[in-house]
């Protein structure tokens, strides 16, 4: 309790003097909320117990610790790949932090701490922090340049590696109180700060976060250098003349960086997918802390290009392989989808700013999208294993080149686990959020949460087997005496009847009864509010609220400007995107057919997959027989999985999206298709 009391402390003396505009919701301290429900607290523990010590493991084992030991010596040569191995060691010190204020680990204390003195050793006498150069100045990093920063716009990563240690040192400080990482993070921020600014050095940062890393100092700081520093570099985009406006290259053009116009110029989501996200995030930080309408407009903008033309179902970001970006509207391949880990990861952490900015449970419906499909998806159930990209259908007869059929431990480029790391211990830190007096329910997680209101300390008991069922209670409790304020309980898109805040995608039907709430018992009529249900009410001790949610499974059709999808559906219970996988339809799922006729049953499988609710129906399989001179179909069982958890039982076909009907054949051989697809 120490420790939380303390960042408090230095939240509200940053406020006192210097923030005068901020987001008009404020988020709950994860600190806060104590989970105590089935699905999220054992990945939360999983986390801690496998994935951050497997982390750290790899790091030494792969040699990202020995190029800070040989930073400081200014000897050797740099031994991993990429200029940005650096920041591996920073996020998975960021989420073992997060890890530590949830589970207490001393030994994972100390060995954050030895890091911690490995990074102060190879940082420069000025600040300047970044092994692929320090090792060896004479000869660094072939994507770093001769000199500092002279890369910055093309690959070298600096500002990126610099983003990631203030991301790391916010969360360090915030868990333990220790400065010693955020001492090295401030020394950097002073010399990234001299150096870029109005009538310094001018450059868009290649690959964003510094920007989110820099609003995070000036949070616990105040000082103003920080967050003019972020929006200068949010300005800079667009003011490079070496670009080709008129290529279609991202590269040549600078869409690539979202780097082709200013950002309050862009109107859709463009480029690496996880760069921008940040950026978004970025520019969403910078409206609220600035008061920059400009600003917010353009994030307004560009977030509902994306969820109108460019989000997968499943809350997937960046379609096309090629530079892992983005493609036009309504471009979202199946075969080829690319879905980057680290792409989710950005859209959750932009979504909840979004929210943030406007109160608004579209957000959340979002957030919730990414968070228990597409995001998780990139984790393996046991912990330790991977996916970089997240496919939407793997076929035996054909396998892109940048598709991943199966997990992996490790990448030579692994920005994507070690993010994972981070990000899961955050997730109670969404739950609720408050604004004035309404307090806001936005994730439904069982869990004792204790929030201040009105100079009241209220308890909330939330009870729940989310996402498997829609049964919602939350026990409210006031410390002292009763205390008058609203209730607002996100009621999801998906329990409206709207599978996105956008004409993307569609539920089939209008059958999807109306959530219930009941107080003590009675049932209430009750006012919608951006998609909150407000309960208005003096709450006093023990008090009780319950939700019914519709967990009916429902079919889902893409616009048919989503030339892959058309002809098909999709399946979604709750939050829950489903998919076929091989394991569980006689080795097959490519060859199944979802009449629009199918009635579909579910049943809870607890020895599945760590615990499964299934989706199950009789539907029609494409056969081929007689030497492969016979196609008929015969009905077989089908069987959905959550689309997170595919891919823990080894090898084989998995599908999103299954045709109603049969509307041709396709004779190509598989290395005809190859062929085609590939080009």
């Amino acid at each position: 309790m120490k420790k939380i009391c303390l960042f408090i402390s230095i939240c509200a003396a940053s406020t006192a003097w210097a923030q005068v505009k901020d987001y008009p919701v404020k988020s709950v301290n994860f600190t806060a909320v104590q989970l105590t429900d089935s699905f999220w607290l054992p990945r939360l523990r999983t986390n801690h117990l496998v994935t951050i010590p497997a982390s750290f493991e790899r790091c030494e084992n792969t040699g990202r610790v020995k190029n800070f030991e040989m930073a400081a010596a200014h000897s050797g040569k740099f031994c991993t790949t990429f200029p940005f191995d650096d920041t591996d060691i920073y996020k998975t010190i960021e989420g073992a932090s997060f890890s530590l204020s949830l589970f207490p680990d001393k030994k994972l204390d100390n060995y954050i701490d030895s890091l911690i003195v490995k990074v102060a050793n190879a940082q420069e006498k000025d600040g300047y922090l970044y092994t692929a150069r320090t090792i060896n100045p004479a000869a660094p990093h072939s994507w770093a340049g001769p000199e500092r920063w002279v890369k910055e716009r093309e690959g070298s990563h600096e500002l990126y590696n610099a983003g990631h240690l203030y991301e790391a040192a916010f969360a360090h400080y915030y868990a333990t109180g220790k400065k010693t990482l955020l001492n090295i993070a401030l020394k950097n921020a002073d010399l990234v700060c001299s150096v870029f600014g109005p009538g310094k050095k001018h450059v868009a940062p290649g690959h964003e976060i510094v920007e989110m890393g820099l609003v995070k100092l000036y949070r616990i700081t105040g000082k103003p250098a920080y967050l003019e520093t972020a929006k200068f570099f949010i300005e800079e985009r667009g003011r490079y003349t070496g670009y080709d406006s008129n290529s279609k290259d991202p590269w040549k053009s600078g869409t690539y960086w979202q780097d082709d116009k200013p950002v309050t110029e862009q109107y859709e989501v463009e480029g690496h997918a996880v760069r921008a996200g940040y950026l978004y995030a970025a520019m969403a930080d910078v409206a609220a802390l600035t008061g920059d309408k400009s600003l917010l407009q353009a994030v307004d903008t560009i977030w509902q290009n994306m969820v109108t033309y460019k989000m997968y179902v499943q809350g997937g970001l960046g379609a096309i392989p090629s530079g892992e970006r983005f493609g036009d509207n309504y471009e979202l391949p199946n075969t080829t989808a690319y879905n980057e880990t680290c792409a989710a990861i950005a859209g959750v952490y932009w979504n909840y700013r979004m929210f943030l900015l406007h109160g608004d449970a579209k957000y959340m419906d979002v957030l919730e999208k990414m968070l228990y499909n597409g995001l998780i998806s990139g984790l393996g159930l046991d912990g330790k294993s991977f996916f970089y990209s997240n496919a939407m259908q793997v076929k035996n007869s054909f396998s892109h080149k940048h598709l991943e059929p199966e997990r992996a431990g490790w990448f030579e480029c692994s920005c994507c686990p070690t993010n994972l790391t981070r990000l899961i211990p955050s997730i109670p830190g969404y739950v609720y959020a408050q604004k004035d007096n309404n307090v806001y329910v936005n994730l439904f997680v069982a869990s004792r949460a204790t929030l201040k209101v009105s100079d009241n300390t209220v308890s909330i008991n939330q009870q729940n087997q989310y996402p498997w069922n829609g049964d919602l209670v939350f026990n409210i409790s006031p410390a002292k005496k009763p205390v008058a304020f609203n209730f607002l309980v996100r009621i999801p898109g998906w329990a409206q009847n709207t599978a996105v805040p956008s004409g993307l995608y569609t539920f089939t039907g209008n059958n999807t009864p109306l959530p219930v709430i009941r107080v003590n018992g009675v049932p209430v009529t009750y006012n919608m509010e951006k998609g909150y249900a407000v309960i208005a009410r003096t709450w006093k001790k023990n008090d009780r609220v319950e939700v019914v949610l519709p967990m009916e499974v429902r079919k889902i059709k893409a616009n048919e400007k989503v030339k892959d999808d058309a002809g098909k559906v999709a399946l979604q219970r709750g939050p829950i995107v489903y998919c076929g996988e091989w394991a569980d339809n006689n080795g097959s799922t490519s060859n199944i057919i979802i009449p629009s006729d199918a009635v579909f049953a579910t049943a809870w499988r607890p020895e599945l997959l760590n615990g499964v609710t299934v989706i199950s129906s009789q539907v029609p399989a494409v056969h081929v027989s007689n030497n492969g001179l016979t196609v008929s179909t015969t009905q077989q069982t089908f069987t959905a999985i959550p689309y997170y958890a595919w891919a823990n039982r080894g090898k084989g076909e998995m599908m999103v999206w299954f045709p109603e009907k049969v509307n041709d054949i396709d004779l190509l051989t598989s290395k005809q298709e190859e062929r085609i697809i590939s080009k």
